[in-house]
């Protein structure tokens, strides 16, 4: 039984000691932040920052014994450039107990919020995006027996200016049945009309759902979504526990996200940010890849929803799905997008199959 608050009480005790992980102190050693030497001297800002080689995977953190990540925070120079889009090029994997399978896999971009591989202020309650492109997480990350967190390039060149912190907290002995946090990217290139989306499957075990950052890109024209969020607990079959009425519905907003209810003005689409959901990206225009002016492109959409205050507790197993349903007048119809997720849940116990994850081809944005 998953009876673990959220987020984990971290109570002040012997043997709880706070450590940090950066550039200038990648072991998170007592005593040895800021220790390299600038033309400044030493300790004067001398290595804030890391290259990550183009084909390679880089580890941010390896930690033993037990603890929690409280925060990370990470920035990039360039977030596209003429050979790719480096949010969506770069990978964030943890690991947590030695595990071999990746408790989160998401490309960075997306797991701050991020979608498309472009970049958006982002103002909630776990992850924040602050100007310019300073990605926070405040999701707890527990671990028992060991954390790891690695960063695989794969752009086809080198990513100069690459900076992050971790923050932890270590303990004694982390409580029996904590559970552990997990993060889950996937893509449809191409829904097919008529087939919900999943957003995830494959869990069983015990837990509590807690968020989902849902970018969509149309690929038909229209008002796209009218597609409901379904959310199948502890044996569901052909019939979900939980279901919403919209997918504006679902990130807090409602009637696509416009400024008014007219005919008789043309309506404005209003993005925003509010602590547990929001609709940060609205793009019709490509200004990425250094073109000297914004192109037209397909309209492109990132949202989110965390369900903190509300988590969607499962017991057995649960499964999450996304209708695309569009609407042009007063009639729906069945519509294919360009959809790609990540949902976030803690789980005890229990097993996660998760499908292969995409090769830098299938995550380009369109």
């Amino acid at each position: 039984m998953f009876t673990q608050p959220l987020p984990l009480p971290l109570v002040p005790g012997p043997g709880m000691a706070s450590r940090s992980l950066t550039a200038e102190n990648p072991d998170g050693a007592k005593g040895a932040g800021g220790r390299s030497a600038s033309a400044l001297g030493p300790g004067r800002k001398g290595r804030p920052c890391r290259t990550l080689p183009a084909g390679e995977t880089t580890e941010l953190a390896v930690v033993a014994g037990a603890g929690a990540v409280t925060h990370i925070w990470i920035t990039c120079a360039d977030h596209t450039d003429a050979v790719g889009f480096v949010l969506r090029d770069l990978v964030l994997r943890a690991y947590w107990d030695g595990a071999e399978q990746p408790a989160v896999e998401a490309p960075l971009g997306d797991f701050f919020c991020q979608g498309n591989g472009a970049r958006a202020l982002v103002t909630s309650q776990p992850v924040t995006v602050a100007p310019t492109a300073g990605m926070n997480c405040y999701f707890q990350m527990p671990f028992a027996d060991g954390a790891r967190i690695t960063v695989t390039n794969e752009h086809p060149v080198d990513v100069s200016g690459f900076f992050y912190q971790i923050d932890y907290v270590t303990v004694p002995e982390l409580p029996a049945g904590t559970p552990r946090f997990h993060a889950q990217w996937r893509r449809q290139r191409a829904t097919v009309p008529g087939h919900d989306y999943t957003v995830l499957d494959g869990v069983s075990g015990s837990g509590a759902y807690v968020g989902t950052f849902l970018s969509v890109t149309q690929l038909e024209r229209y008002w796209w979504g009218e597609g409901e969020m379904k959310f199948y607990l502890d044996g569901d079959t052909e019939h979900p526990t939980i279901c919403g009425t919209g997918t504006e519905d679902y990130a807090g907003g409602a009637w696509a996200f416009q400024d008014r209810l007219s005919t008789e003005t043309e309506p404005r689409v209003l993005p925003f940010s509010a602590p547990y959901f929001g609709y940060p990206q609205y793009e019709t225009r490509d200004v990425s890849r250094g073109a000297p002016y914004a192109t037209a492109m397909a309209p492109h959409h990132g949202l989110y929803r965390w369900h903190l205050p509300d988590p969607v507790w499962f017991s057995r197993d649960l499964r999450v799905t996304l209708q695309q349903i569009g609407q042009v007048g007063t009639g729906l119809f069945e519509r294919s997008d360009d959809v790609s997720s990540v949902a976030y849940w803690y789980q005890s116990g229990g097993s996660v199959t998760a499908p292969a994850f995409p090769a830098r081809a299938d995550r380009t944005p369109r």
